[in-house]
């Protein structure tokens, strides 16, 4: 007797242990399986009330019987997902998917034991599974055709659709190479390294090299391989498995050497598994992998982004691939670990793991099972505890490969095939109608806060590391006093770019004015996407006011790019934080470095638990602009407190003030020179303490000196501010002070750091 309580056409009825939705053309033949030993009632015309008293006494019967098959398995309680149950299409298969009518019959007999997903392999062994220009333009030969000389990747999919399955496209060796390949021979820049400069690793594909997932030629042709397939064949979505990754060892070549070295201060360690230079690679993937992700969703927006890993410790550690941080990030759609065990005790203690109960939470999760292998077939009875043990813990299935299912077995084709039947009994519908974007699974993430820029030379700064359209990160000046991003030509990637042809001048507070067209491109900061295309100012031409000859664009250096976080925006250049997903756009805390060569930290997200400890001042709200998303306000705050030794402002709380990264220097402007008495505009000496204060909020003061960045303050009187007085206490008010900044609620928060 079937102990699930079968609800057809959406009726969800009495029951409440375990529910099962089906098509409405499955409801009779599985109503006549639930009624087994109760037919004859079913005649009777009292049946219905018989079966309305004797329901409850079944729904308790299948709890206590479930819970003994299941052994007391964790209940995982999950948002429904759509279950996978997918097979993969590998190289060994495609001498039976050469032929169109073999083809046909696979996606046919496959929908019949209600199979969902297939994932057929495009890209091993350094050549592309189905014809492509991008190999041909490269000199590439091209193998696989099929025996009619047809497109097989296209036939598959075709077929697969007409039977209801999802075709995602599976690139398996991702970034590993054979040596004797066209790709390697021609590229050998592309390719990584050990420290003792062997480019190959043993793996179940034999002796490979690794392409250098670091290089940006090596990301710009796996980036052009996955959008060709996905045009070309309006794919339902891509996959990618442990190859997307780098063996611990490697990552020792010229380029990486040089890229890691610039961006730290220091070369490799010796020793491959450093923590630091792990997670160093590891992002560098993780990046790679968030810019993949925005460039196939903006291509097309429902495509599934599948990755199929090992377990994670593995996974990490020895193979650089933090796939547990993608699904967080949430560019993950769907997670199939693979789990080739044979111990059934050693198969549960890995889909039992953390990490996989926290993925199964937000997304579709299966299991990589092995159906067998040419010289190492598997029991029907193993594939069966291993399938039945995913099951009942809410994950779905992918079996390894195709043809093992029932060709290369121990046991006869038709006794699998009826296995298969009976672990799928019924239909389960996959659509990728439903699969929306994602949002991160984290509220709050921080991001360090780098004393020192990509390119030029600062005295102070704190740089936040952007990727611009898809380019290389760059550490560019956070500037909490402005709004908008700035950045060189040269800063930007080669993602698409819609261009306005507006032309934006900015005028910034030392007399430099920036010009340069407004565009609109996707940016990450950190490995954060924002979830669309923000304005950027392409800066084309710097150049100094007449009133200020002396500006930074009169020194030479080369401009390292400002990304302005304020929220007082005057244009459409809006602060791109507003475009972060989720709870990551809500507000933002700096903590500074404390005037050390550390790093600060960028904390996204404002919650109850990071906002611990601040004292809080109110902005006054203003105009929307049209375009910009959310509130606009004036972050100058107001009931300033200012006492200026030797002027004439001795604790007048009448002020104005800008908490301002972007500033090195401390600076009071004056309205009226009566208001600074005798002192003259310049720099001030250390006879002049300065206290600048907000009553119960914050009391910051400093003995004025010589230490850019420290503790020097200007003073200018300026006729035609619109401000009585109007202070900046520079970026060392930030080594005193954690500053948090509330757009949502107009509030501005203060945390002593001392």
């Amino acid at each position: 007797m079937y102990l699930n309580h079968i609800c057809c056409r959406g009726t969800a009825l009495l029951c409440p242990y375990r529910v099962v939705y089906l098509p409405k053309n499955s409801c009779k033949p599985v109503q006549k399986r639930v009624l087994i030993g109760l037919g004859k009632l079913s005649q009777q015309r009292g049946w219905w009330l018989l079966r309305k008293r004797l329901l409850p006494l079944l729904c308790l019967i299948s709890f206590f019987v479930v819970l003994q098959l299941n052994n007391f398995a964790p209940v995982v309680a999950q948002i429904p997902r759509q279950e996978i149950r997918g097979v993969w299409l590998s190289g060994n298969d495609f001498s039976v998917f050469r032929n169109r009518s073999q083809v046909q019959a696979a996606m046919t007999q496959l929908r019949q034991l209600n199979f969902n997903t297939v994932y057929p392999v495009v890209w091993n062994d350094g050549y592309t599974q189905y014809p492509s220009a991008i190999m041909q333009k490269m000199g590439i030969p091209f193998f696989f055709k099929g025996t009619e000389g047809q497109d097989v990747i296209a036939d598959i999919i075709t077929q697969a659709r007409s039977q209801g399955l999802l075709a995602i496209p599976w690139f398996e060796f991702g970034f590993m190479v054979p040596l004797t390949s066209e790709l390697a021979s021609q590229h050998p820049d592309w390719l990584t390294q050990k420290q003792d400069g062997t480019q190959t690793s043993i793996t179940a594909a034999g002796e490979v090299g690794w392409l250098n997932p670091f290089h940006p030629e090596v990301q710009k042709f796996i980036r052009e391989l996955v959008m060709e397939v996905i045009a070309q064949y309006n794919a339902d979505g891509v996959q990618f498995d442990d190859h997307t990754s780098l063996p611990v060892d490697f990552g020792y070549d010229k380029y990486t050497i040089s890229l890691y070295t610039q961006e730290t201060g220091n070369p490799p360690p010796a020793n491959p598994q450093a923590q630091a230079w792990i997670k160093w690679r590891a992002d560098k993937i993780t990046a790679f992998m968030v810019d993949l992700h925005q460039t196939v969703k903006a291509r097309k927006p429902n495509a599934i982004f599948s990755v199929a890993p090992n377990y994670y410790d593995f996974a990490y550690k020895l193979q650089l691939q933090d796939w547990l941080n993608w699904v967080r990030l949430g560019i993950v759609d769907e997670l199939v670990m693979q789990v080739y065990r044979n111990d059934l005790e050693s198969f549960i203690g890995q889909i039992t793991r953390p990490e996989i109960l926290e993925t199964q939470q937000v997304i579709p999760t299966g299991i990589g099972i092995m159906a067998g292998l040419r010289n190492r077939p598997v029991s029907i009875p193993q594939i069966q505890s291993q399938v039945q043990a995913a099951q009942q813990r809410g994950l779905g299935i992918g079996f390894f490969y195709y043809e093992s299912l029932w060709d290369i077995a121990p046991e006869p084709a038709a006794q699998r095939q009826s296995a298969f039947a009976a672990l799928f009994p019924n239909w389960a519908l996959r659509d990728i109608s439903q699969n929306t974007p994602r949002q991160p699974t984290f509220n709050t993430i921080s991001l360090p806060l780098y004393p020192k820029p990509s390119v030029g030379q600062r005295v102070r700064g704190y740089f936040l590391e952007v990727a611009i359209a898809n380019g290389q990160p760059r550490r560019i000046l956070l500037d909490t006093g402005s709004t908008g991003l700035r950045v060189p030509k040269e800063f930007l990637g080669n993602a698409p770019i819609e261009r306005t042809g507006q032309n934006i001048k900015e005028v910034l507070s030392d007399g430099t004015i920036l010009e340069g067209e407004l565009v609109y491109t996707n940016v990450r900061f950190g490995l954060i996407p924002t979830t669309e295309p923000v304005p950027v100012q392409v800066v084309t031409s710097r150049q100094c006011t007449a009133q200020k000859p002396n500006c930074s664009a009169k020194s030479g250096v080369p401009f390292s790019g400002i990304v302005g976080v304020n929220y007082f925006e005057k244009s459409l250049l809006y602060n791109p934080l507003r475009k972060l997903p989720g709870n990551l756009s809500n507000g933002f805390i700096v903590m500074g470095n404390g005037g050390s060569a550390n790093n600060g930290s960028l904390i996204l997200g404002l919650t109850p638990q990071n906002q611990a400890g601040f004292k809080m001042a109110s902005w006054s709200q203003q105009p929307e602009i049209n375009g910009v998303p959310g509130k606009r306000w004036d972050s100058r705050l107001s009931k300033v407190c200012l006492t200026l030794a030797g002027s004439s402002a001795k604790n007048a709380c009448n002020g104005r003030m800008i908490a301002d990264t972007a500033t090195i220097n401390g600076l009071t402007e004056f309205k009226s020179a009566s208001t600074a008495g005798k002192l003259k505009p310049g720099v001030l000496g250390s006879a002049n303490t300065v206290k600048v204060a907000i009553n119960g909020i914050f009391d910051y003061s400093v003995k004025p000196g010589t230490r850019d960045g420290f503790n020097r303050w200007n003073l200018s009187i300026s006729p035609q501010s619109e401000l009585s007085i109007f202070v900046n206490p520079g970026i060392a008010f930030f080594d005193k002070y954690d500053v948090l900044f509330d757009h949502v609620n107009g509030k501005q928060g203060f945390r002593s750091r001392r």
